[in-house]
């Protein structure tokens, strides 16, 4: 799967599959590797020395909610103290950087401010793999309290990465390949046969189904909150999986994605809710969360030959549109799109999406440079700051396309 053509942003707005105004120009930096592990270097000793005496950090200003407590610790993997401790121990243990202090010290207390942040702000909802206690547990080596809050999220009504039974079986994953032990791959058979049970079939869209999340119901595509992050957790631990259902998530998999892809010419893009009746207004957005670039991150290791020009459609999508405009992060950030073009680059060992993820890389340390500037100091947060970002830059370096804690947790 050879992409042709020069490392170069298209020169039009392909305005039916993205945003303009959600999205900035390439700037044109060559790649820089002193500059990356400078930068990485930075976002390391800045995250230790700003760690606070409860364990925690500052919350960025972007990151601070109106309705929730300020004396209260934010905790969850996404953008709390959990996230900021996996991404130090992460980077330490890789190599990357070179670290003065253990960062799961002190994780009784922390343990203590997650659920306290859960029980408030959390709707009591412990188990949550990217907003719970589970990760936190996982790093602390408590087996049997992370199998039990596995085994109690199994039948969250939410069904996505966040809070439901997708990030309980990605969970279920990362304890089975860390441990080998069989009750593990057979948690994650259990709970993947009860998303199957959930699915729902559409003519018009293939499977997917309705959720109740923060008070909504809906049909959502996209790779945080719906089928797209779901389906990368089965993918990525199918060969848990017998022959039968092995064949019938794949088909499911390239299916959905097929039948629900917007094209635009050669590029294509997908809507984050789902209607089969009257369309519903489409957003275009083109990130991890929804869109592109989270369709890609979830499905490109694991999806069938079937996807190839679909997943490459996306690629060039992800190129079109250019870095994002709300920052360097992963969730919603420049660092996030350019994971799904180390994605591709990993798919299909062509070394131009290697060089437009490091194009990507370098737009992104000038964003998280002029944020520190503004803001008055970097955002400490593993999806949504520069902890994520110094992850994707650790991976442009060595040619990888781990995204953290979906990918790899040890």
């Amino acid at each position: 799967m050879r992409e042709p053509g020069p490392a170069q942003p298209s020169p039009h707005n392909h305005e039916m599959l993205h945003d303009p105004r959600r999205h900035q120009a390439l700037i044109t930096i060559p790649w820089d590797e002193a500059r990356v592990r400078a930068t990485l270097s930075r976002i390391a000793a800045d995250a230790e020395s700003s760690r606070l005496p409860s364990g925690g950090w500052p919350l960025h200003v972007r990151d601070v909610d109106p309705a929730e407590d300020p004396g209260l610790m934010p905790t969850p993997l996404y953008f709390g103290a959990i996230g900021m401790v996996w991404a130090l121990r992460y980077l330490g243990a890789q190599g990357a950087v070179v670290l003065r202090h253990d960062p799961l010290a002190g994780a009784d207390t922390l343990l203590t401010h997650s659920r306290a942040w859960s029980r408030i702000c959390g709707q009591g909802q412990h188990a949550a793999y990217l907003m719970g206690e589970t990760p936190l547990l996982m790093m602390m080596g408590h087996d049997e309290a992370v199998a039990a809050l596995i085994e109690s999220n199994t039948d969250h009504p939410s069904r996505e990465l966040m809070w439901g039974a997708p990030g309980s079986l990605l969970a279920a994953l990362f304890m089975h390949r860390r441990s080998g032990q069989a009750r593990w791959a057979e948690l994650f058979r259990r709970i993947a046969a009860g998303m199957w049970q959930t699915l729902e079939a559409s003519p018009s869209h293939g499977c997917c189904w309705t959720q109740d999340l923060y008070g909504h119901r809906s049909r959502l595509l996209g790779a945080a909150h719906g089928f797209a992050g779901a389906a990368g957790a089965v993918l990525r631990g199918l060969d848990l999986l017998d022959g039968e259902a092995r064949a019938a998530w794949q088909h499911c998999i390239a299916a959905t994605v097929a039948c629900t892809a917007v094209w635009d010419g050669d590029r294509a893009n997908w809507h984050d809710e789902l209607a089969d009746g009257e369309p519903r207004p489409w957003k275009k957005l083109m990130q991890f969360c929804h869109g592109a670039p989270g369709l890609v991150i979830a499905l490109a290791d694991g999806a069938d030959a079937a996807l190839d020009e679909t997943l490459l459609a996306a690629g060039r999508a992800i190129w079109a549109a250019g870095p994002l405009a709300k920052g360097a992060g992963l969730c919603h950030g420049t660092a996030g799109n350019g994971y799904a073009l180390l994605k591709l680059y990993v798919r299909t060992q062509d070394p131009l999406w290697l060089e437009r993820a490091r194009a990507f890389a370098m737009h992104a340390i000038v964003q998280s440079e002029a944020d520190e500037v503004r803001y008055g100091g970097l955002r400490r947060s593993l999806w949504n700051g520069d902890a994520g970002l110094a992850i994707y830059l650790w991976d442009c370096l060595g040619g990888r396309a781990r995204f953290p804690t979906l990918d790899v947790f040890d």
